[in-house]
C-alpha cells in the first residue's frame, strides 16, 4: 500500500488502481496516533482509500473536547468538530483516485460519537461505523443517519446508545448492524490499550468489512 500526508491528515492507499471507495477515520480523545494510522492500513489493505484525521493539530486538546461535549450536550448538530470532518471528507473525496460516491466514516470514542453526530447533516456518507459512540441530540435527528454498524462493550457510559439507536433506526427504516459486546470493555478495538479484548474487535472489523462492502463499496460508481 501507499502512504501520503494530507495537511494534518493521515492517508493510506491500495496498491492497485483507483478509483477507490473512500473512509475517513476518526480517532479518540488520544488524537491521531499509530493505532489509527493502523486502521487506516488495514482499511487500504482491504481497497479502501482511507483519511486518519487530526482534530487537534495546532490546537489545545482539552479546549477542543469540551467545546465538542458543549456542542454535544446542547443538540448542536454542527458543533466544534464536525466542520472539521466535513472538510476532511471534502479532501477526501477531491483525491484523484477516490470516488467521491463512495465514502463512508468510522469513529472511536470521541470519535464514535463525532461520526453520529456528523452524519445527521451530511448526506454525502454511504455508511458509518460507530465504535462506543453517544447516541446525538435531538432524538429525531438520529432518523436522518445513513446506514450504521455500531459497536458497543457491555456496561459502559456508552452502552445504551445502542438501544436509543436501534429504536430511530428502526422506526426510520435505516439499515443498521448494532452490537454490544458484554464481556468487552470501552476502548476494546484499541490493540495498543489495556482494554483491548481480541474476539470482540475481531467480531467488529469483520461485520464492519461486510457492512460497508454492502453500503459503501458496492454504491456510487464501480472502479474500472
Amino acid at each position: 500500500m501507499r502512504t501520503e500526508t494530507l495537511g494534518s491528515a493521515f492517508l493510506a492507499l491500495p496498491v492497485d488502481t483507483g478509483p477507490y471507495p473512500g473512509v475517513v477515520v476518526i480517532h479518540e480523545a488520544s488524537g491521531l496516533n499509530d493505532h489509527i494510522r493502523d486502521i487506516c492500513r488495514r482499511f487500504a489493505a482491504e481497497g479502501y482509500a482511507a483519511l486518519g484525521v487530526d482534530l487537534f493539530e495546532g490546537r489545545n486538546r482539552a479546549l477542543c473536547m469540551a467545546r465538542m461535549f458543549v456542542g454535544a450536550m446542547t443538540g448542536n448538530l454542527d458543533h466544534y468538530g464536525v466542520p472539521a470532518l466535513k472538510a476532511a471528507l471534502g479532501l477526501l473525496a477531491d483525491h484523484p483516485e477516490v470516488d467521491a460516491a463512495r465514502i463512508g466514516a468510522i469513529g472511536f470514542c470521541l470519535g464514535g460519537s463525532l461520526v453520529l453526530t456528523w452524519a445527521c447533516t451530511d448526506d454525502r456518507l454511504a455508511a458509518i461505523a460507530p465504535f462506543y459512540g453517544a447516541a446525538p441530540k435531538p432524538r429525531e435527528a438520529i432518523r436522518r443517519l445513513c446506514p450504521v454498524v455500531g459497536s458497543w462493550p457491555g456496561k459502559d457510559f456508552t452502552t445504551k446508545a445502542a438501544g436509543v439507536l436501534e429504536t430511530e433506526l428502526t422506526a426510520a427504516g435505516t439499515p443498521h448492524d448494532l452490537k454490544v459486546y458484554p464481556e468487552a470493555k470501552h476502548s476494546f478495538f484499541n490493540d495498543q490499550w489495556r482494554n483491548y479484548h481480541a474476539d470482540a474487535a475481531a467480531d467488529a472489523w469483520q461485520r464492519v468489512l461486510a457492512f460497508f462492502a454492502e453500503h459503501v463499496t458496492r454504491g456510487g460508481t464501480e472502479p474500472g
